[in-house]
């Protein structure tokens, strides 16, 4: 089993439920869930995580569907967020 863990810039719940529903409609042999932002910093220091589970993971495609739906995705670096870098 393979994990990928990803960071986004959704803020709101309903917005994160829509996005929920079309990943598990188009990924539908992977486990997805999401952890809504509660820090309340902007993107990246402040975000919203994505937790993929599955045998095969293409995290280039599950960017590719986020970003048409203009949600701003990327890989979760293993590294502290300084909140000036953001600025």
């Amino acid at each position: 089993m393979m994990v990928e863990v990803f960071i986004t810039n959704i803020t709101k719940e309903s917005h994160l439920k829509s996005i929920e529903k079309l990943l598990k409609e188009e990924f539908t042999k992977l486990l997805i869930n999401f952890d809504l932002d509660e820090t309340g910093q902007p993107y990246p220091c402040g975000h919203t995580v994505l937790r993929v589970e599955g045998q095969s993971i293409d995290a280039k495609k599950i960017i590719s569907v986020l970003q048409k739906e203009a949600v701003l995705c990327e890989i979760m670096k293993d590294e502290v967020c300084n909140k000036h870098e953001s600025l």
